[in-house]
């Protein structure tokens, strides 16, 4: 099967995360990413995917292709991304996050609003639930839910002192079964190459882009068959022929 190189950035806020703006409407990031020649992203809001249909919708008939995924925040305050196919996957780990969040309403003036929006950036609903807050599930339970539904486990921003494994527990856990560790967008990647425990997993970077203007700030290359979770897993392990690579910054 002939390889095709995809860039990709895989971690994407929507207006439906409270700390995103409300300019990451579908429409808005599907032109974007046509502006700054992204192949792939993925759509990974705070604790919910109700705007992956959206997304997906918006980009139907265009060259780009949205990956569902979430954000998970653990127990422990880590967070973690989750990558599915299709949205039903992301939706039914939804069902298992909602089910599990700490009990609160989310405060618009503090926070920001958390907007659903279609493809027609028409906005359907105002998210009510507290999705900046986190979940009573922890980071082992996240994984095997993440995995259980046949998504790919890649830990948010390990460079990073707020809300990431090395920040929040000062390690990389022995037994964590993710499938690779995400560098932020201005981080250093011979930095966390360095530290303890890191040499056992796969390295990608991705924009954590909460602003049209931050999306592709930092993309990793696939050369796989497909875009699909599979296809990437199979790079992250260098399996027959498929590899990924640091794809720098677009403008």
């Amino acid at each position: 099967m002939t390889l095709q190189t995809f860039r990709v950035d895989l971690h994407i806020h929507t207006c439906l995360s409270p700390c995103g703006e409300l300019e990451m409407t579908p429409m808005k990031i599907v032109q974007r990413c046509e502006e700054i020649s992204l192949n792939v992203i993925a759509v990974c809001d705070h604790n919910s995917a109700e705007n992956v249909m959206g997304m997906q919708r918006a980009a139907a008939g265009t060259s780009l292709t949205v990956l569902a995924g979430m954000e998970v925040t653990t127990s422990e305050e880590v967070h973690v991304m989750g990558l599915f196919d299709t949205a039903e996957q992301a939706l039914t780990l939804q069902g298992k996050v909602y089910g599990h969040l700490l009990p609160g309403e989310n405060d618009e003036d503090l926070f920001g609003i958390q907007v659903v929006a279609n493809e027609h950036d028409e906005v359907e609903e105002i998210e009510s639930r507290l999705l900046i807050g986190g979940t009573t599930m922890s980071l082992d339970e996240v994984v095997d839910a993440i995995h259980g539904l046949g998504g790919l486990v890649i830990a948010s921003h390990v460079d990073r002192e707020a809300y990431s494994l090395l920040g929040q527990l000062g390690m990389i856990p022995p037994g964590l079964k993710a499938d690779a560790l995400e560098v932020s967008a201005r981080g250093n990647l011979e930095n966390v190459r360095r530290m303890p425990g890191v040499e056992r997993y796969p390295l990608v970077r991705s924009s954590d882009a909460h602003r049209l203007q931050d999306m592709g700030q930092a993309t990793t290359l696939f050369s796989i068959a497909e875009v699909t979770v599979s296809e990437m897993g199979k790079a992250f392990q260098g399996l027959n022929g498929r590899f990924f690579s640091d794809g720098g910054a677009v403008c």
